[in-house]
């Protein structure tokens, strides 16, 4: 019974069938479902992105058994996918995984292996759960770490006067990027820090303010695109 349930259900265009369309049809869509809900689990989201990637496994295998044993329309869907790619916004790489992933199920439901496209989805979204849910690898930014932004007068020589504080109120502080502002009469300093505790943010800026002349400052969480390709 499982040798059959793996077996292709057509092997070329001609050998298709109602009953072997709806098979991988609704195959595509059960397991684009699984895709997606398993891809919701631990990150931030868009409904759109979901739609799209419970959608897109059918998509595929439907664009598969079009083509089946057509060299010339197979050269025109890879090159359909490639400008499809090209023009999208870049994306995380765990958007472009599981992107990848629907994919591979949807080929496999469209060469008619709905089998193989199931214990492909369950064996994938186990790893992917698990990987979830482990801290291995893990180097997202910690609690305490921040972005800190100063603004300073023009004439104000930057460099060690604010290393006290940074020693009182800071395990780690780097400066990463200075710039000019109004008209270069303004500086505009970035740092990276680490905060000792979140209950001293207010003291710590109140305190940088005296030193700055009361411009403008900024402290806020560091950006998160590392995961950007």
């Amino acid at each position: 019974m499982l040798d059959q349930l793996l077996t292709s259900l057509y092997s070329s265009s001609s050998d298709l069938t109602v009953s072997g369309f709806l098979i991988s049809l609704l195959t595509g869509l059960v397991l684009g479902g699984v895709l997606a809900a398993v891809y919701t689990y631990k990150t931030n989201y868009t409904k759109s992105f979901v739609v799209t990637l419970a959608l897109l496994p059918a998509i595929v295998s439907i664009i598969i058994m079009m083509v089946s044993g057509s060299l010339g329309a197979g050269v025109a869907v890879a090159g359909t996918f490639s400008l499809v790619r090209f023009r999208s916004v870049p994306g995380t790489a765990r958007e472009i995984s599981a992107i990848f992933l629907a994919m591979a199920v949807g080929l496999a439901c469209g060469m008619g292996y709905p089998g193989f496209a199931l214990l492909f989805t369950v064996i994938m979204a186990t790893v992917s759960l698990v990987y979830a849910r482990i801290s291995l690898w893990d180097h997202s930014p910690s609690a305490l770490q921040r972005q800190l932004q100063i603004t300073v007068p023009e004439d104000l020589n930057y460099h060690g006067v604010f290393d006290d504080l940074f020693a009182q109120y800071t395990k780690t502080a780097r400066l990463v990027a200075v710039k000019t502002t109004s008209l270069g009469s303004l500086n505009k300093l970035t740092y990276d820090v680490t905060l000792l505790t979140p209950q001293t943010e207010k003291a710590f800026i109140d305190d940088l303010r005296c030193r700055n002349g009361n411009l403008e400052i900024s402290l806020a969480l560091p950006p998160t695109d590392s995961g950007v390709l």
